[in-house]
């Protein structure tokens, strides 16, 4: 079963149309690379598939239950990581997740125990500074041990590493390849090498359309049997669309 299935979603704002017709399945399991440039519509997607977002047409289901705007049933499935994650500075990492298990309705010690496993996980375990001394990698990954608080089916990294220097970008990317089969990601950039580390699926938007979907070693072999780079491979099919 595929954990995320949009069917033919469109979205406008004003006269300018964002996503046009967009048809995507992500299989469970997963790590899937939503390729696109500044612009192309990666948070416009996101948003939608959290319902931040309302949809102009088509529908998207989230473990075969349908997203609706404004509603966050379907979100007990879902954990977000945007671009920039926002956190209450004056706390510790433990006392930031204390906080969103208590808000969620998760019993204290289940919290308690996610939390130190979580922070264990993302390499935060022994950190007593407050938020607001740390690095933007360090606060990313807090972010993922967030969003993965109340063992979400699908995780959402909206650009996770693009602010980031080369060893926070590798912390991250370590982490998110440690979560192959336990949760399925879906991962947003427009860095190509970070998609070929951890990616087994792909897509690649531009202009608010898929123009290819795929395994990455489907979509890197070419009708002759040739591989190519995802690099060659995404300029060439951006340079056609354009044309």
């Amino acid at each position: 079963m595929d954990v995320l299935t949009m069917k033919n979603v469109s979205k406008s704002f004003g006269s300018n149309k964002i996503i046009k017709d967009l048809s995507l399945s992500i299989p469970t399991g997963s790590v899937y690379g939503f390729i696109g440039q500044n612009g192309a519509g990666k948070t416009t997607t996101m948003k939608m598939i959290t319902g931040m977002l309302s949809v102009d047409s088509g529908d998207i289901y989230v473990e075969g239950e349908r997203v609706a705007f404004g509603k966050n049933k379907t979100n007990r499935y879902v954990g977000y990581l945007p671009d920039v994650p926002e956190f209450y500075s004056y706390m510790t990492a433990y006392e930031y997740l204390m906080l969103c298990g208590s808000i969620t309705g998760m019993p204290k010690m289940e919290t308690k125990k996610r939390a130190c496993d979580l922070l264990d996980m993302v390499g935060l375990e022994n950190n007593k500074k407050r938020i607001k001394g740390f690095s933007r990698g360090m606060k990313q990954r807090l972010g993922v041990a967030q969003a993965l608080l109340h063992k979400p089916r699908l995780l959402i990294c909206d650009e996770p590493t693009s602010a980031l220097d080369p060893l926070g970008r590798r912390e991250l990317l370590d982490i998110i390849v440690s979560l192959k089969g336990e949760t399925t990601v879906l991962f947003s950039t427009h860095i190509l090498e970070d998609v070929e580390k951890v990616c087994d699926h792909i897509a690649i938007l531009n202009k608010g359309k898929i123009l290819l979907s795929g395994t990455l070693d489907e979509i890197k072999t070419s009708g002759e049997g040739q591989k190519q780079s995802l690099e060659e491979l995404y300029l060439s099919m951006i340079v056609e669309d354009e044309q």
